[in-house]
C-alpha cells in the first residue's frame, strides 16, 4: 500500500458513521425550533469527522510506539505495519485535530465561546485515549469517552449550533448515538481480547471477559433501539422507522452470539457500522419529519 491508500486505511473508514450519525441526529432534533441556521451543520460535521479521523491516527501512533499493535488480528495499522513512520502518523493526527479546531472556532464565533472549551476537552480526550503516560483506554474507560463525546457532546453540540438551544430530545438522541458508537468500540475490543490481554491493554472487554462483553454488545444495540422508541413515544412518532436497524443488525448479532472470534469478527465491525448508520440516519429522518 502506497500513497493516499494507506492514509485512507489508517483513517479507518468503517468507524466514520460514529462521526456522521450524531450530527444528523442533532440536526434533526433542531427541526421545528425557532430560527435554525442550517449552514452550521456543515462545519459541525467537519468537526466530528476530523475528530474521528484524528483519534484513529492518534490511536495508531500511540499503540504503534508502545508496541501494543505488534500482535493483532484486526485490520493493518500504519505504524505497526511499517506503512508509515510514527512521526508522520502523529503529524496526521495533529493535522486532523487542527482541522477540527479551525471549524470549531468558526462555530464558536457565531454561537458561543464556550464551544472552544468543549472542543479542547474533546481533543485532549481523543489524544488521551491511548496517548500520554496514563492512557484511559488501557484502563477500560474507552467506552465512557465514546459515549460522552461521540454520543452526547456531538449530538447535543450539533443541536445547539443549529438552534442555539438544548432540549430533552437532544439528550435522548445523544444517548442513541452514544450506544451505537460504543457498540462499534465493544466489538472491536471483543476481537482483540487475547492480544490486548497479552500486551497489558486492559480494555473494558478484557476486564469483563469474552462472555459478558458479547452480552454487553447486544445490550448496547437493544438500548439504542429502546431509546429510538422512547423518542417516538415522546413527540416524534416517525423516529420509530429507525427500528429498521434491527433487521440490519441480525448478521452481526448472529456472529457475536454465535461465538465468532479473532478474524471472524473483522466483518462484524463493518456490519456494526452499517447498523449504526442505518439506525441513526433513518431515526434522524423520522425525527426531522415529525418536527
Amino acid at each position: 500500500m502506497h500513497g493516499m491508500n494507506r492514509w485512507l486505511i489508517g483513517a479507518r473508514p468503517r468507524t466514520l458513521p460514529a462521526a456522521v450519525v450524531p450530527v444528523a441526529l442533532g440536526a434533526a432534533a433542531a427541526v421545528g425550533s425557532p430560527g435554525p441556521v442550517w449552514w452550521r451543520v456543515g462545519p459541525a460535521l467537519l468537526v466530528s469527522l476530523a475528530l474521528q479521523v484524528g483519534v484513529n491516527y492518534a490511536n495508531d501512533y500511540s499503540d504503534g510506539v508502545r508496541g501494543t499493535d505488534e500482535v493483532r488480528v484486526g485490520p493493518v495499522r500504519l505504524v505497526a505495519g511499517g506503512l508509515a513512520s510514527a512521526s508522520a502518523v502523529k503529524k496526521a493526527a495533529l493535522a486532523a485535530f487542527g482541522v477540527a479546531a479551525v471549524a470549531g472556532l468558526g462555530l464558536a464565533v457565531v454561537t458561543t465561546w464556550w464551544l472552544l472549551a468543549v472542543g479542547a476537552a474533546a481533543i485532549l480526550a481523543a489524544w488521551g485515549y491511548t496517548g500520554g503516560p496514563r492512557p484511559y483506554g488501557y484502563m477500560g474507560l474507552g467506552e465512557v469517552f465514546v459515549f460522552v463525546f461521540f454520543g452526547l457532546v456531538a449530538t447535543v453540540g450539533s443541536l445547539y449550533v443549529v438552534s442555539e438551544q438544548i432540549t430533552g430530545l437532544g439528550w435522548l438522541a445523544g444517548c442513541v448515538a452514544g450506544c451505537l458508537a460504543c457498540a462499534l468500540l465493544v466489538v472491536n475490543n471483543l476481537r482483540d481480547i487475547p492480544t490486548d490481554r497479552e500486551v497489558g491493554k486492559h480494555t473494558l472487554a478484557v476486564r469483563l471477559g469474552d462472555r459478558i462483553t458479547r452480552r454487553f454488545y447486544v445490550l448496547l444495540l437493544a438500548a439504542a433501539d429502546a431509546l429510538v422508541l422512547a423518542i417516538a413515544l415522546t413527540g416524534r412518532p416517525w423516529a420509530a422507522i429507525g427500528l429498521v436497524g434491527i433487521v440490519v443488525a441480525v448478521p452481526a448479532l448472529k456472529a457475536v452470539l454465535g461465538g465468532a472470534k479473532g478474524s471472524a469478527l473483522i466483518p462484524v465491525l463493518g456490519a456494526t457500522g452499517k447498523v449504526q448508520l442505518v439506525t441513526g440516519m433513518v431515526a434522524a429522518l423520522g425525527i426531522a419529519i415529525s418536527g
